[in-house]
């Protein structure tokens, strides 16, 4: 476990961790037993969570993160409550990534190919818009056309980038995020997500204990796996260049 005065490329403290107030679970008695081997000990009836292992879980999400952008494939970042919306779409816009900060759809991943249609319909939609190919329809019918190119951009806008399936799903409050965990577990496409004492943790690829209802905790740990993102993104641009480089003094 990394000692705590450690400096790696992506670093996070105990402090951090406590002054965003991950450490507070949830009441004791609405605990699930499988959070046990996270928690610290209770306190006022409540239990607080062992910040050396979440510090831990933090740095190895940001490992295998990393890895996933450094092999240029995508992670979609979901988080559909009011503390964690906003932080869901700044942080996964701002890791060029796709997200889900609205509405989970069922068959979201399940039914990928479907749900598709949807997306690609609301590009078409954009492009023409751009265009002013729709110049050509009434205004009640523009109007119409609006409002379900808002429709679409509310629910599916966050995955216009998404081509295939993704590599992993990071996810905020495991419980009300229930739907896109079950449907990566059938696919087993990995989950990396903030896990409260409530929640049980059975289908989690990587458990990050903490404070799933504290706006400090999403962020903080939002903008780790974001910086994760960014750091394999450039590892993945210096191996590329390093391999045209390479390929250009075997040509030479």
């Amino acid at each position: 476990m990394p000692k705590k005065d450690d400096k790696p490329l992506i670093g996070v403290s105990l402090e951090e961790l406590l002054e965003a107030g991950c450490h507070f679970g949830h009441q004791a008695r609405r605990w699930h037993p499988k959070m046990a081997p996270y928690i610290w000990g209770k306190k006022d009836g409540i239990h607080i969570f062992d910040l050396d292992k979440t510090r831990q879980a933090i740095f190895e999400a940001i490992d295998m993160v990393k890895k996933i952008a450094a092999e240029g494939k995508l992670i979609i970042f979901v988080g559909t409550k009011k503390q964690a919306s906003q932080i869901i779409t700044e942080e996964a816009i701002r890791a060029g990534m796709p997200f889900v900060a609205k509405r989970w759809l069922g068959g979201t991943l399940t039914n990928w190919k479907q749900l598709k249609l949807s997306v690609n319909k609301l590009i078409d939609l954009k492009i023409k818009r751009e265009a002013k190919e729709l110049d050509k329809y009434t205004k009640k019918e523009r109007v119409l056309i609006d409002k379900q190119i808002e429709r679409l951009e509310k629910f599916v806008g966050g995955l216009q980038q998404l081509t295939i399936l993704p590599a992993a799903i990071f996810v905020v409050d495991i419980r009300r995020e229930d739907a896109a965990v079950r449907e990566a577990h059938i696919l087993k496409i990995p989950v990396i997500a903030i896990v409260d004492s409530n929640c049980d943790p059975e289908m989690i690829t990587k458990v990050i204990p903490g404070n799933d209802d504290a706006i400090g905790t999403i962020r903080l740990i939002t903008s780790k796996i974001t910086d994760a993102v960014l750091e394999g993104k450039k590892q993945r641009a210096k191996n590329n260049e390093q391999e045209t480089r390479n390929n250009e003094h075997k040509t030479n």
